[in-house]
């Protein structure tokens, strides 16, 4: 009797989906991730993306005010030409190279249409900060008193008129042109981070396009003591925070650089700032400058690891709700990464 052999199919694929365990070690990155995940309440996630959105068609990050008055000027010449060559008779067309005219326009009257967004946005926040600043758009560029009369001097610029050198981002309106490190300009936001002395765990992120770091010290305090359900006991910042007002209302102890690590920093008027000068003080005192030297090894190492090991350095999103919460997904990211990490010593 022939013997009865399983049949032998080298090209048959699997017959069951591949499971993580068998693929990977016990101890692996992903299973940890998928454990985690599993967890938590991602109903917000699939609710936003539930209704699907637009894609935006990209353009230049950054123009200057001047330039889009420039550009409208040049754009609205190209289209005049492009119209006149449209009306000319076909004997002239015929000594022209091919070129898709109503095309041509279309292209040149959208870019058009985006610089008048644009500038229009500039000019309305300038308004917004010449309102702030007490000016009035029939100040006549004469700066004026409580009592309203001019008290001496003039304006550079009419009322809501931007810097020639101000600069809007066609492709995030949202995002505001920072100072890059090292030197030069970018259109970015300014994210902040609240880390764990013990763990080195990010227990508070938020994001906003305002270049200051100062009105976010006591934000950040609170929003720790939110995630947390407490305060933390001691709060340790750099010169960026430093305001009579963070030092006099911080709700907890905070160690607050006063200037540049390694500079001195001006005399402080005791009588003028007497919180900025109780924390000149302290930073002399064996014990105020033993708690801020942890500042460095504390908060810097996550924003190190987020470029480096994640190799995050620009966002993917676009505006500040949705920027914001990218920036939430990725300090939870590396959360993950360095929970997965204590967790296995």
């Amino acid at each position: 009797m022939a013997a009865s052999y399983r049949p032998y199919e080298p090209d048959q694929v699997m017959l069951l989906p591949a499971a993580p365990q068998d693929w990977l070690p016990g101890g692996h990155l992903a299973h940890f991730i998928n454990d985690t995940v599993d967890a938590l309440d991602l109903k917000a996630f699939y609710a936003r993306y539930e209704g699907g959105g637009s894609r935006n068609q990209p353009f230049h990050p950054a123009m200057s005010y001047e330039r889009m008055k420039q550009a409208e000027l040049e754009l609205k010449a190209q289209i005049d030409a492009l119209l006149a060559r449209a009306k000319a008779t076909d004997e002239a067309e015929v000594h022209e190279p091919e070129l898709d005219l109503p095309a041509e326009i279309e292209r040149r009257e959208a870019r058009l249409a985006a610089i008048r967004q644009a500038r229009e946005r500039l000019e309305q926040r300038q308004r917004d900060a010449d309102l702030e600043r007490g000016r009035s758009d029939d100040d006549d560029r004469r700066p004026r008193g409580p009592d309203g009369k001019p008290k001496g001097g003039r304006y550079k610029r009419e009322f809501g008129v931007p810097e020639n050198k101000a600069q809007e981002n066609f492709t995030d309106p949202d995002s505001r042109i920072m100072k890059r490190a090292g030197g030069g300009f970018d259109p970015a936001y300014n994210a902040q981070t609240a880390v764990d002395e013990a763990a080195h765990i990010i227990v508070a992120a938020e994001l906003d396009n305002a270049a200051p770091d100062a009105n976010w010290l006591l934000p950040m305090i609170q929003a720790v003591g939110d995630n947390l359900g407490e305060l933390p006991a001691l709060g340790l910042a750099d010169a960026g925070y430093r305001s009579e007002d963070n030092l006099k209302n911080a709700p907890i102890e905070v160690v607050v650089a006063l200037g540049r690590e390694g500079k001195q920093h001006a005399q402080v008027d005791a009588r003028q700032y007497p919180h900025t000068a109780a924390m000149a003080a302290k930073l002399k005192t064996e014990e105020g400058q033993a708690a801020y030297r942890k500042r460095k090894w504390i908060a810097e190492p996550p924003n190190g690891w987020i470029k480096s090991v994640l190799g995050f350095r620009q966002f993917s999103l676009r505006g500040l709700h949705r920027v914001r919460a990218e920036w939430k997904l990725v300090c939870m990211a590396l959360n993950l990464r360095r929970m997965a990490v204590l967790g296995a010593r």
